[in-house]
């Protein structure tokens, strides 16, 4: 009865509560700050899609395609097809915060190209995270409905856990490709030090974007464990 009974009156729900307004305050962080930078265009004239090229040849990076995809913020670097793809905010814009993603993008380029290890990791764990995403939290309310299995209930948790698993270890890797990209942007003098200062401002709200996800995953996967592990108790 006692799980029940915390089915209206649970506080556990506080733990997800403070997971979704970090993950709303960093939202609106990262379109803020994107918003005014995307207005100040580069002294270079660079679009993103020319600074990416660009920063991939001076790598001596040559067998990464460069793609336009549609959408807002939706840049990302395909491992397995090596494959770069940039947003319309992105791919023909010239802005300050367009060349900061778009160099972000090629950070993690790199990383693939040096075998840098958390990339590795976190593309290993990709499969595992998308059946703990999906399957974790319906397995957990399969146990429940079976009258409290432990066992689906026990196997729920840790599904979830590997979708846990794979936000922590986005962490590194998210970081490590906006330091690449803005030690690149310097070293290959693409943008002068205000603008600079001002892609890691760009960076740096998109990275609270990771952090906010992580810290909500985290605090999710301790509820699980708080609500269940007290109905256990209360079994025995």
């Amino acid at each position: 009865m006692g799980y029940y009974y915390g089915y209206y009156m649970d506080p556990t729900y506080l733990l997800v509560l403070i997971g979704a307004v970090l993950c709303i305050f960093a939202q609106m962080r990262v379109t803020s700050t994107y918003r005014k930078y995307s207005a100040v265009r580069s002294r270079s004239g660079l679009t993103g899609a020319e600074a990416a090229q660009r920063i991939l040849q001076l790598s001596g990076i040559h067998d990464v395609r460069i793609e336009h995809v549609r959408g807002s913020l939706t840049d990302h670097y395909d491992p397995a097809h090596k494959v770069l793809r940039l947003s319309d905010s992105v791919y023909g814009s010239s802005s300050i915060a367009a060349i900061g993603v778009a160099a972000h993008e090629c950070g993690h380029a790199v990383q693939h190209d040096k075998g840098y290890a958390p990339l590795k990791i976190r593309s290993a764990l990709v499969p595992a995270a998308n059946i703990g995403s999906k399957a974790g939290i319906p397995l957990i309310l399969l146990g429940v409905l079976m009258g409290m299995n432990q066992m689906l209930i026990q196997v729920g948790i840790w599904v979830f856990a590997l979708a846990v698993l794979f936000q922590l270890v986005t962490l590194p890797v998210e970081f490590n490709a906006s330091s690449r990209a803005l030690a690149m942007l310097g070293d290959y003098g693409m943008l002068e030090r205000d603008e600079t200062n001002g892609c890691r401002n760009v960076l740096s709200a998109a990275a609270l974007t990771y952090v906010a996800a992580a810290a909500s995953a985290i605090l999710q996967l301790l509820r699980l464990v708080l609500l269940f592990g007290n109905n256990n108790r209360r079994r025995d």
